[in-house]
C-alpha cells in the first residue's frame, strides 16, 4: 500500500502545547516531529486532538508543510486528565467523523498514540474500514506496578482493560524498545508479529551540540555556573524528590561542590498555586534548605530547551518509569550526558559510563556520587559529551520515519473506496 494521507491521533494532548506542563511531554515531541518529518516527504498529514480552548483554531497549519492540527470539541474547553477525556472519546470520534465527512477526507492508515486515541482509532476502523498503528507510549499495567499509591480513577481499572483490547484490535502496534517489546508480551499476551521495535527519533536540526560557554551566554547564565538540569512533567513518578536528597547528601559531605551549582527544574507552572506537585518539591527544597540553589522555572518551548541542555552540565532522569525517555535523547543529540534510572527506555539508550550514567531507581546517594564525578572530573564530562552525541545522532527523524513508512504501507488496501481529498 502507498501512505499518501495519515490520519494521527493525540486526542488528550495536543502537539502544539508548551513541554513541561500538565500532561504535555515525549508524546507531544514525538507526534509533532514525526508528523513535520513526514509531510516534508510529501505525506499528507492531519493530527487529530481535543479543544481545550475556546480561542483554539478549529485547523493549525503552524508544524510544516503538508501538516495540519484539527481540534475537535468533546466535553469542556479546558484541560482534561486521561481519565476525564474518557467519557468524552464517542463525542471525539464523532467530531472527526463530521469533520472528514464535511471536508471528503479519507485515509490511508490511522497512528494513534496513547491507549485514548487506540479506543477512537477502533471505532473509526469500524465506520471506515481503514488499519490503524497503534503506539503505547506508558502502558497501565507497568504504571499500577511502578507508581507508589497510584489508583486508577477509572473503575474497573478501564486503562488496562482497554489496552489489553487494542492489542486485537490493532493491525500493527509499535514499541519504543525491546523493553516495552517485553512488557507488551509478558503483561499483555500480545502478537508477537504484530509489533515492531522502532524508537522515537530526534530533531537535530534543532537538537545538536553547541560550546556550553556560548549557550550559558545566550541564555544570561554565569559562565562559572555549573548547571544541572530536570526537564519533564511535574509528578511523582518522574521523582524529582530523589534530585533534591542527592544535593542535600552532596551539600553535607562536600558543602564547597554545590557553591556555584544550580538545579534548575524545566516542567510545571510555579505561577499556579494549585499545583500542589511542584508546591510539594518547593516545600521539600526549603525543609532540604536548597532554596539557593534550586530554581523552578517553569515550562519551555524546544528552542529555549535546547540552549538550556547545551548550557548544562548534566540532565538528570530518576524517573521511576520511562517507556522510552525523549528528554534524554534531546539532551544527548545537545551533546549533554544523561544520568538516569536504570529502567525501561533509560536503560536502552543511556550508555553507561559513556553517554552518561545509569542509577538505581531511588537511590539519592548513587545519584549523588554521579553528579560529584561530573563536576570533579572535567576529562569525563568531556569525552561524555562527545560520546552523547554520537550516540543521539543515530535517531534521526528522517531514518526512523522511514522505518514507520515500511510499517504503514505494508497494511494493505483498505476496505472502503478512497474518497479524494480537499486539502
Amino acid at each position: 500500500m502507498s501512505l499518501n494521507r495519515l490520519a494521527m491521533l493525540s486526542v488528550h494532548t495536543s502537539p502544539l502545547a508548551s513541554l513541561g506542563g500538565d500532561k504535555t511531554g515525549g508524546m507531544n515531541v514525538y507526534v509533532k516531529d514525526l508528523a513535520q518529518e513526514l509531510g516534508e516527504k510529501g505525506i499528507q498529514i492531519d493530527i487529530y486532538t481535543r479543544r481545550s480552548d475556546l480561542d483554539t483554531p478549529e485547523v493549525d497549519h503552524s508544524i510544516g508543510t503538508n501538516v495540519r492540527v484539527i481540534h475537535i470539541t468533546a466535553g469542556p474547553l479546558r484541560v482534561l486528565s486521561p481519565d476525564d477525556v474518557y467519557s468524552h472519546l464517542s463525542q471525539f470520534t464523532a467530531g472527526v467523523i463530521a469533520f472528514t465527512t464535511r471536508h471528503q477526507i479519507q485515509y490511508d492508515a490511522i497512528y494513534s498514540h496513547y491507549w485514548l486515541s487506540g479506543w477512537v482509532a477502533n471505532k473509526l476502523k469500524e465506520v471506515w474500514g481503514t488499519p490503524f498503528v497503534q503506539m503505547f507510549h506508558t502502558l497501565g499495567h507497568m504504571k499500577n506496578r511502578i507508581t507508589p499509591g497510584y489508583a486508577p480513577a477509572l473503575t474497573p481499572d478501564t486503562r488496562v482493560a482497554t489496552e489489553t483490547q487494542l492489542m486485537q484490535w490493532a493491525d500493527r502496534i509499535v514499541a519504543a524498545t525491546p523493553a516495552e517489546y517485553a512488557q507488551l508480551r509478558w503483561l499483555y499476551r500480545a502478537d508477537r508479529r504484530k509489533i515492531l521495535i522502532i524508537p522515537p527519533g530526534v530533531n537535530n536540526r534543532r537538537f545538536y551540540p553547541v560550546p556550553m560557554a556560548q549557550a550559558k551566554e545566550q541564555l544570561g547564565i554565569d559562565p562559572m555556573t555549573n548547571l544541572l538540569l530536570f526537564v519533564g512533567r511535574i509528578e511523582p513518578l518522574k521523582a524529582v524528590d530523589t534530585i533534591l536528597e542527592a544535593l542535600r547528601l552532596i551539600l553535607k559531605s562536600s558543602p564547597d561542590t554545590l557553591k556555584s551549582t544550580k538545579l534548575v527544574v524545566i516542567g510545571g507552572d510555579p505561577n499556579n498555586s494549585a499545583d500542589l506537585q511542584l508546591a510539594r518539591l518547593k516545600s521539600i527544597t526549603e525543609q532540604l534548605g536548597l532554596t539557593e540553589i534550586v530554581q523552578f522555572i517553569g515550562a519551555k518551548n524546544q528552542d529555549a530547551l535546547h540552549l538550556y541542555y547545551a548550557a548544562s552540565l548534566t540532565v538528570i532522569m530518576p524517573s521511576d518509569y520511562e517507556s522510552f525517555g525523549m528528554v534524554a535523547l534531546e539532551a544527548m543529540a545537545s551533546g549533554t550526558p544523561v544520568i538516569a534510572s536504570q529502567i525501561g527506555g533509560l536503560a536502552f539508550l543511556v550508555e553507561d559510563g559513556k553517554s552518561g550514567f545509569l542509577v538505581p531507581t531511588r537511590e539519592p546517594s548513587a545519584l549523588a556520587e554521579r553528579i560529584q564525578m561530573l563536576l570533579n572530573e572535567s576529562n569525563k564530562l568531556q569525552y561524555m559529551r562527545t560520546a552523547a552525541a554520537q550516540r543521539a545522532s543515530q535517531y534521526s527523524w528522517s531514518a526512523i520515519a522511514d522505518q514507520l513508512l515500511v510499517v504503514f504501507g505494508g497494511l494493505g488496501n483498505r476496505t472502503t473506496t478512497s474518497i479524494r481529498r480537499k486539502h
